[in-house]
């Protein structure tokens, strides 16, 4: 069960002047993921792709040929059995595919976006009780470039509160531009998902990238990013349990997700620069 809350959203931080131009590219980018791609070219399409980024498409849910578009195949299922679910239940799973960017712990609200650049974990999740909870606590943050999975799955077993959906720009979130664009991350749209968990707040923050205006949620799939009223809202939710490894939501490119704990309850592992797989344990409760 769904409770929407609608609020005028902050002033964009940091809004550059060439917002509006990147936006309309943007568009033109998520457009084009959307479009059909006819039957015949399907395949071969889906390979030369495959080729090219170094996606494994052998997990996919589906024969190729049943992607309508690239953004469907981007937003695919894995098949039955592809990942096997960690079963120790003090495991840490990581969310989702990618490279991990940062990782660490968010000492006095701080976060790394990237070498001597910081943003602040209230302007990410939009929260000020929930960001208090969450202070000098540990977490990470992993780059989900084109060649990967792109559904985003909890990490721990919990409840699922409720999102907090904030409006912003489509920037591109690869390591290089995180690495020269100053809060990129609270600059984009994104969708905060709350889980309440036997290790207290659990927070997954799905950050949008260029042509990202569609980041579809599981448990409320008739209210994608809600991005057309273009309003921060915050989304209750009631009588979701989600286990290690449940779906919570999925990506139609490539995008970036912060995971985030209170301090003191797990220990979280990874180098930046790593790979990392959707079900690999990244840590473990202490």
């Amino acid at each position: 069960m769904l409770r929407v809350d609608f609020r005028k959203p902050k002033d964009k931080i940091g809004s550059s002047p060439a917002a509006p131009l990147f936006s309309v590219w943007a568009t033109a980018v998520g457009r084009g993921a959307r479009a059909r791609v006819p039957s015949p070219l399907r395949k071969p399409a889906y390979r030369a792709f495959a080729r090219a980024t170094g996606a494994d498409l052998g997990e996919a849910e589906l024969d190729l040929g049943a992607y309508a578009s690239f953004g469907d195949l981007f937003a695919r299922k894995l098949r039955p059995g592809a990942r096997p679910i960690e079963t120790d239940p003090r495991a840490v799973i990581s969310p989702c595919d990618g490279v991990v960017a940062a990782r660490g712990l968010a000492t006095d609200g701080e976060l790394i976006q990237a070498k001597g650049l910081n943003y602040r974990l209230e302007d990410l999740v939009v929260d000020a009780e929930m960001a208090r909870a969450l202070v000098n606590g540990p977490y990470a943050t992993i780059y989900l470039s084109p060649r990967d999975y792109h559904r985003v799955h909890a990490p721990v077993d919990g409840k699922l509160t409720g999102y907090t959906y904030v409006p912003g720009e489509q920037w591109p979130v690869n390591l290089r531009v995180a690495a020269r664009r100053d809060q990129l991350l609270v600059r984009n749209e994104r969708v905060v998902i709350w889980l309440e968990t036997t290790l207290g707040i659990v927070a997954i923050v799905m950050v949008g990238a260029t042509g990202v205006g569609n980041i579809r949620l599981a448990h409320a799939p008739d209210s994608v990013t809600w991005r057309h009223a273009g309003e921060l809202r915050t989304i209750e939710v009631h009588d979701v349990r989600v286990a290690r490894g449940d779906e919570l939501g999925a990506f139609r490119l490539g995008s970036t997700v912060v995971m985030l704990f209170e301090p003191g309850v797990v220990e979280l592992s990874g180098d930046v620069g790593q790979v990392m797989r959707m079900v690999e344990r990244v840590g473990a409760a202490t």
